[in-house]
């Protein structure tokens, strides 16, 4: 398996973690206590990171991946964990901000992988 695979791999499981230690406590914690989000938020976050960190450092210690690419690529798969996430998790409607932010993104990539 390549580097390049497995760099996306790795941030497409630290990007599910991180969407859930930012948003899922507005589903369930609504009504905790402040400090008890943030401390659930924080102990999902600590599985991002396990993803996270290696990704990059694998990726850009290749050599094969520049450090603008990488933060490109981790928009690109935000937004695709994002977008279903919001529709099917959080029950949010889809509205044409997403096509127009995947449109957005799809230039970055271009311009950045170019």
């Amino acid at each position: 398996m390549s580097i390049y695979f497995k760099t996306i791999i790795l941030l497409i499981f630290s990007n599910i973690f991180m969407t859930f230690a930012w948003y899922a406590h507005l589903k369930y914690l609504n009504n905790k206590a402040l400090w008890i989000a943030i401390l659930a938020s924080w102990g999902i976050a600590f599985f991002e990171y396990i993803f996270q960190v290696p990704a990059n450092r694998m990726g850009f210690n290749s050599h094969i991946i520049s450090l603008a690419q990488l933060k490109i690529l981790q928009e690109v798969i935000t937004l695709l964990i994002f977008v279903p996430y919001a529709v099917l998790y959080m029950r949010q409607p889809v509205s044409w901000n997403f096509l127009g932010a995947g449109i957005c993104l799809i230039g970055a990539v271009f311009f950045i992988f170019r």
